[in-house]
This record gives C-alpha cells, sequence and structure tokens, in this order.
C-alpha cells in the first residue's frame, strides 16, 4: 500500500461524512495513472501544480485593489490569493473536510485575473465585445493556457470550485468550494480595509457604528467575527453558512467598501490610463499577430486572434503591461555619437 492510499483511509477517519474524500474524486480531463510510490492525494498535487506554475508567480505583480501603490505593505493578487487560503483552510479544518482540497481551490482561484485588477476586466471587456470574467479565464488557464497550452490537468472538484468561486457563478458542488467562496469575500473585504486605511482613503471611524458593533472594530476582530461564526453557526445548523445578522451585516460591509474605496477617485484614479494601456495592446496584437510569443502562434489556428490575443494580455502582470506599452508606443531616445 502507498503513502497516498493510508492517507486516503485516514481521510476517512478523520473528516466529516460530508466532506469531499481523494479517492472519490471525479477525475482529471485526461486520466493518469497514480506513480507507484506516490506520497500525495490527488487534491495535494493539484496544489503543487497550481504552485509551482507561472500563472501562480505572477500574481505577485497583479494589482489587487491600488494601482502601483507606493508601499511594501499593500496587497497583491498573490497576498490576497495566501490570506484567502488560510482563512479557507482553517474553516475546513474545524469542519473537518477536505483541507488540500480547499487550498488548491484557494490557490488557483484568481490565476485569470487582468493586469490593473477589474479596471483590466473592464477593458478587456470592451474590446472583445462580451463580458470577460476572471473565474473563468482563471479555468482556462489551468485546462489549455500553462504549460506551453498542455495545461495543468487538475481534478475535476478543484476546476469546479475555480470556476464556481465568485458570486453569480454556479455554486461549486463540494463545500470545500463552497468555503473558498465564502473565504474569498472574508478575506477581500478585510484585507482592502486595511489597504484604505493605509492608503488614507478611509479610516476607522468611516465604518459605521452599527457594523463595527457586529463585526468588532479591528481588522483582527472582523475576520474572527466572520469565521469563527460561520464554523460554529455550520457546525450547530448542519448548513454551510452564517448567522443572519452577521451575514447581511458582511454585505453592508461590503457595501460601504463599493461606495468609499472601489469607486472611490483617489485609489481608482489612474483606471481610464490602465484601461487604455490594455485595450491599445489588445489593437496592436490583432494588427500584428507576429509579434505575439511563439507559444502564443499555435493557438492562433483553432482559437482565433482575439481569444488568443486577450489571453496574452489577461495574463500579463501590471509591469510587464506597462513595460510593452512603453517599448511599443513611447519613442525611445535616440543615441547621439560624440
Amino acid at each position: 500500500m502507498s503513502i497516498r492510499q493510508i492517507l486516503e483511509q485516514e481521510e476517512h477517519v478523520r473528516f466529516s461524512e460530508h466532506a469531499q474524500f481523494s479517492d472519490a474524486s471525479r477525475g482529471r480531463l485526461y486520466p493518469e495513472e497514480p506513480a507507484e510510490n506516490d506520497v500525495r492525494s490527488c487534491y495535494q498535487r493539484d496544489c503543487d501544480r497550481i504552485l509551482h506554475s507561472k500563472s501562480f508567480r505572477r500574481l505577485m505583480h497583479k494589482t489587487q485593489v491600488f494601482l502601483q501603490p507606493e508601499g511594501d505593505h499593500y496587497r497583491t493578487r498573490m497576498t490576497h490569493t495566501l490570506e484567502v487560503a488560510r482563512v479557507a483552510r482553517t474553516i475546513a479544518r474545524a469542519l473537518r473536510l477536505n483541507e488540500d482540497l480547499t487550498e488548491a481551490i484557494a490557490f488557483g482561484h484568481d490565476l485569470g485575473h487582468t493586469p490593473f485588477g477589474h479596471a483590466g476586466e473592464v477593458a478587456l471587456s470592451e474590446v472583445m465585445g462580451r463580458e470577460f470574467h476572471h473565474n473563468e479565464q482563471s479555468l482556462r488557464v489551468v485546462d489549455e493556457l500553462e504549460k506551453g497550452g498542455q495545461g495543468l490537468n487538475l481534478t475535476y472538484e478543484v476546476r469546479m470550485g475555480i470556476l464556481g468561486h465568485t458570486s453569480g457563478s454556479r455554486m461549486p458542488e463540494t463545500l470545500e468550494g463552497q468555503i473558498v467562496r465564502k473565504a474569498d469575500q472574508i478575506a477581500y473585504i478585510n484585507h482592502d480595509i486595511d489597504d484604505a486605511i493605509r492608503g488614507g482613503v478611509l479610516t476607522e471611524n468611516d465604518i459605521p457604528q452599527e457594523i463595527s458593533d457586529v463585526l468588532g472594530h479591528t481588522h483582527r476582530d472582523r475576520i474572527n467575527t466572520l469565521v469563527t461564526n460561520m464554523i460554529f453557526h455550520t457546525r450547530k445548523t448542519g448548513v454551510l453558512g452564517m448567522e443572519d445578522m452577521v451575514d447581511k451585516t458582511m454585505q453592508d460591509l461590503r457595501n460601504v467598501m463599493f461606495e468609499r474605496v472601489y469607486k472611490n477617485p483617489v485609489a481608482k484614479g489612474e483606471e481610464s490610463k490602465a484601461r487604455r494601456i490594455l485595450q491599445e495592446l489588445y489593437e496592436y496584437y490583432i494588427r500584428h499577430p507576429e509579434a505575439l510569443p511563439a507559444d502564443f502562434q499555435p493557438q492562433i489556428s483553432f482559437d482565433g486572434m482575439p481569444r488568443v490575443v486577450c489571453d496574452y494580455i489577461a495574463g500579463m502582470t501590471d509591469k510587464y503591461a506597462m513595460y510593452k506599452y512603453s517599448e511599443l508606443f513611447i519613442p525611445t531616445a535616440w543615441q547621439m555619437r560624440d
């Protein structure tokens, strides 16, 4: 019996009956034979595949809320992803669910985010003539774009958790996927408050008293309230979720953040420039397909130019998008000889 098989047996002892067991996965897009001396469950393997991917590393240079913030402590997509993973794993562990599956979904949920945050989504939606959804792009990244077009060949449960992590998308079938969906909200609302206070666009006093009275007055207190309430309410009722008052208050806080931060001209003042950068890059590559990297060229024949250019731009980091824009559109000084 391999270590993987031992671990799979132990899951049936440790986990709740409502957990997604590793040996009950619906499998991968393309079947794989487990190695003879395999030491990882299928979901551990998915965690590692995502963690070692290029798209995961690029998250460190992609905007969360503030475009090109001056300071070392503002969140990026990478730090957001790690915070979601920790919140989700804490909840999953307390509910005796599959932490490895939870972590894999959390690691992969934002791989499809564009440079410049949601401004990039708006830009690509406009040039493509249809809505660009980062959750759908995240699934496309792991299925088709990673590893030079081979994809990561993840399990069904991880893939559907990634696709269903946003509100408005199909609810994930596993409780682990549903936890990541909620952990994403818990994490971004609270760390965005932290960044907004650091950036001077929000103060603790701007958060209505009735919200603070329920969730707490500090970053630590709010996170603790939301996580522990979800754990104890779920354990008590058997239904994944929070008490109605706490859940409603979190949504009220989210509304405050949209009004005070996400639509704030200080935080979002540069977004029109960011959209223009991406749209002009898009138009350039549509006219000059030969300028696309070599590993994107084979896609053109079966995906078409608009889709391939969208994939290329969506995968850029903020810095790389600005570098390519400068390289293509900003004239360089002549090197004059003496």
